[in-house]
């Protein structure tokens, strides 16, 4: 194999194939690599396999990086109604959820499907299970080798992605490849990923594994905070959940995160409240306002009788039962690791790369795009409408 085309993207996934269709169409000559042997492998797990594909109320304003702003002009060229034409245009069947989130009705392989069906019409070459070995640049060229032989293009994309979910093939490719060409990276670590808590201290809430209870969470101060009203599901090694997924990613290590186990109202008025004239049990009470696991766990971990009566019990203690759920303040130990991690948080500094072209300001011709770049989303479809955008943005720049 040995070939020169306009542009070789490194990545057959969301942003890959979606760059690739769009430079394509717009006559560029693509090619496209990935090692593994069947593409778009996150796309075809997504949201239990019918693809999460995107948010109907994506903006910026729900992206994590070290320079904010940086997806705006990416995010606003290329809009989650902009996908949503594209999914409609193929006579895919969707229906939106919880929060925006846009799902298949049918399958995930139908978002793969159609974005073969929009490379094919650009012409994009597709080489699989090829495994490349060395990047450089010749003659104002980048060169690509790998086992089958060398590919040479004036341009160079990068979609990767970042390091989650390993088993489905994800590397460090795509960062050691920004520093190979002087790029910085802000530190990666996962994120929408389970948190963990020390085994001793955690012993006590064990016994709720399995246990989902709505709450409010937050973590952080100022503009680090993040605040999220969403599920939270207790595991044996600590908290799991969309809330949990949604904080996780504002979490700093060694940091506290604060937990309302009821939101929007005041336990400790209520239970002063219902003292009057009440023969009700404390375990009783709680088992009203809370699940019955839940609320005996508190009891005991506190050290109040559930059988103790409400009317019998002091307001000083109730005050105390309270302030202790509202917020439940606690420390992580870590988390569970990119083996469970949704995706990857930091990546290729913004501030290397060109807003609207997706490329290294050092480097002309090198491009990054998707989750490798410091541009994380929120639980829900957001970044899979980040891997779209830049996937576009940079798709139209290619054949500008």
């Amino acid at each position: 194999m040995s070939d020169h085309f306009d542009v070789v993207i490194i990545g057959a996934g969301a942003a890959g194939l979606m760059c690739a269709a769009v430079a394509g169409q717009r006559g560029q000559r693509v090619v496209l690599l990935d090692h593994a042997s069947r593409l778009a492998e996150k796309i075809r797990i997504s949201g239990g396999g019918r693809c999460n594909f995107t948010n109907s109320g994506a903006t910026w304003q729900q992206f994590l990086s070290a320079n904010p702003a940086f997806c705006r002009s990416a995010l606003s060229a290329y809009t989650p109604e902009d996908f949503l034409a594209l999914v409609r245009s193929h006579g895919i069947a969707w229906h939106e959820k919880h929060k925006g989130q846009l799902f298949c009705d049918d399958s995930s392989e139908q978002i793969i499907d159609m974005l073969v069906a929009e490379c094919e019409k650009g012409g994009v070459k597709r080489r699989m299970q090829v495994t490349v070995s060395a990047i450089g640049q010749e003659n104002g060229r980048f060169t690509v080798q790998t086992q089958a032989g060398k590919v040479s293009a004036d341009n160079l994309v990068i979609a990767t992605g970042g390091m989650a979910i390993p088993q489905l093939g994800a590397t460090d490719f795509g960062l050691k490849t920004a520093r190979q060409f002087g790029l910085k990276i802000i530190e990666p670590r996962p994120a929408l990923v389970p948190l963990t808590f020390d085994p001793q201290s955690w012993r006590p809430f064990a016994e709720l594994s399995g246990l989902a209870v709505p709450v409010r969470l937050e973590t952080g101060e100022g503009k680090r905070r993040g605040v999220f009203d969403e599920d939270l599901l207790f595991t044996h090694r600590g908290l799991s959940g969309p809330g949990i997924l949604q904080i996780s990613s504002y979490w700093e290590p060694d940091t506290p995160i604060r937990i309302d186990l009821l939101p929007g109202r005041r336990l400790a008025q209520e239970l002063v409240q219902r003292k009057k004239g009440s023969r009700q049990s404390l375990g009783h009470v709680l088992s009203e306002i809370w699940p019955r696991r839940l609320a005996e766990n508190w009891l005991h971990d506190r050290g109040m009788p559930a059988a103790q009566r409400l009317a019998d019990t002091a307001d000083k203690p109730l005050m105390q039962l309270a302030d202790s759920a509202q917020p439940w303040t606690l420390t992580p130990s870590g988390t569970v690791g990119y083996k469970k991690a949704e995706v990857m948080r930091g990546g290729v500094d913004t501030r290397e790369l060109d807003q609207k072209s997706m490329q290294a300001r050092k480097v002309p011709g090198l491009y990054f795009i998707g989750e490798v770049v410091d541009v994380t989303g929120w639980l829900g479809g957001y970044n899979f409408q980040w891997a779209w955008a830049s996937a576009v943005a940079c798709g139209r720049a290619l054949s500008a």
